[in-house]
C-alpha cells in the first residue's frame, strides 16, 4: 500500500537495496538500522534474511531462524531449506500444498512470497498466482506480473501494472515492473525500459540486476557494443551472476565472437548453476540431440 504523504518509511534504504539487487548493501543497512517498533524490526530482519537467500548463503538463514524466532520469519527458513537441499524439495512442496489448501492470512506476506517463489521455481504458476491473489501487497503484485510475463500473458501483466501504478506509481518496484513489461513488448518500448534502468543506476547504484536489464534492452536494439559494456560491468560486480553469464552467451553469438568465448561462459554457468532453468533446458536439449544423433547413426549406418 502507498504510504500517506509525509510518512517516513524507516526501511526504505533496506527494501530499495533489495529490490534493485544490491543485496550486500541491504544486509549492511539492515544490520546497523535501529527501528522504532518490534513490527518494523521483524520486517527489517525479513529483508536481511531474504538478501542472504539471494546471495545463496542459505546456512545463515537456516541457523539463525529458530523455533523461538517470530512466526513471520519462519517461512524464510523453509525457503532457504528449499534452495539449499534438493532432496527436501518434494516434502517441502507437499507440506506447502497442505498449508495453502485452506484460508491464507493476507497479512503474512513472507509466507505468501515464500510459497509463491517455491511454486514459481516448480513452474506451478497456477498455485503461485492463487496464493498471491490473497493480498494487495505491492511486491506480490510485482511477482504476479513476472509470472504473467513468464506465461506469455502480457495483457494480464499490463493489468497488474496498472494496479501497481494506482497503489504507488513512483515506487521502485512499480518502475521495475514497467521496465519488465516494456522489454517484453519490445520495439520502441526498449528505449523506455533502458531509461528506467539508467535512472535507477544514476539515483542509487548500478547492480547486476539493473545492468542486465540495460544489456537486454541494448541487445533488443542491436546495440551490441553497449550491451557488452554493460555486461562486463555486471561481471566485475559479480563474476558468477547467472543472468550475466546467459546474456554474455547470447551476446557472443550476436557479435560473432570465437566459439571458445561463449563456451567458457557456458561452462561456468553449468558448473555453478546446475539448477538454473536455462542450464536444465540446455542439458535436456543436449541429451535429446545425442539421442537423435545416435538413432540417426544406427538407421543410416552402412552395412558391413
Amino acid at each position: 500500500m502507498a504510504r500517506q504523504q509525509g510518512e517516513v518509511d524507516e526501511l526504505f534504504d533496506v527494501k530499495n537495496s533489495f529490490y534493485i539487487g544490491n543485496y550486500q548493501q541491504c544486509i549492511n543497512e539492515a544490520q546497523k538500522l535501529k527501528v522504532s517498533n518490534p513490527a518494523l524490526q521483524t520486517e527489517r530482519d525479513s529483508f536481511l534474511y531474504r538478501a542472504y537467500i539471494a546471495q545463496k548463503k542459505y546456512r545463515v538463514v537456516i541457523d539463525e531462524i529458530s523455533a523461538a524466532s517470530p512466526a513471520e520469519l519462519q517461512p524464510l527458513k523453509i525457503l532457504a531449506e528449499y534452495f539449499s537441499d534438493k532432496h527436501k524439495r518434494l516434502s517441502i512442496v507437499t507440506k506447502l500444498d497442505d498449508q495453502t489448501s485452506g484460508n491464507i492470512d493476507p497479512k503474512n506476506v513472507n509466507f505468501i512470497i515464500s510459497a509463491a517463489t517455491i511454486y514459481y521455481e516448480e513452474e506451478n504458476f497456477d498455485s503461485a498466482l492463487r496464493i498471491l491473489h490473497n493480498t494487495d501487497h505491492l511486491e506480490c503484485s510485482a511477482l504476479m506480473l513476472q509470472i504473467y510475463l513468464k506465461m506469455d500473458r502480457p495483457d494480464l501483466a499490463q493489468k497488474e501494472l496498472k494496479v501497481m501504478q494506482e497503489k504507488d506509481d513512483d515506487a521502485t518496484l512499480t518502475q521495475l515492473a514497467q521496465a519488465w513489461v516494456n522489454i517484453y513488448m519490445g520495439g520502441e518500448k526498449l528505449q523506455e525500459a533502458y531509461y528506467i534502468f539508467q535512472e535507477m543506476c544514476d539515483k542509487y547504484v548500478s547492480t547486476p540486476l539493473l545492468l542486465n536489464g540495460q544489456a537486454v534492452c541494448f541487445i533488443g536494439m542491436a546495440k551490441y557494443e553497449e550491451a557488452d559494456a554493460a555486461l562486463q560491468e555486471a561481471l566485475e560486480k559479480d563474476s558468477n551472476h547467472p543472468d550475466t553469464l546467459i546474456n554474455l552467451i547470447v551476446l557472443s553469438q550476436h557479435m560473432s565472437k570465437p566459439e571458445e568465448v561463449s563456451n567458457r561462459y557456458l561452462s561456468q554457468l553449468k558448473d555453478s548453476h546446475t539448477d538454473h532453468p536455462f542450464v536444465k533446458d540446455y542439458f535436456q536439449k543436449e541429451a535429446e540431440f545425442d539421442r537423435l544423433a545416435q538413432q540417426f547413426a544406427q538407421e543410416y549406418a552402412t552395412p558391413s
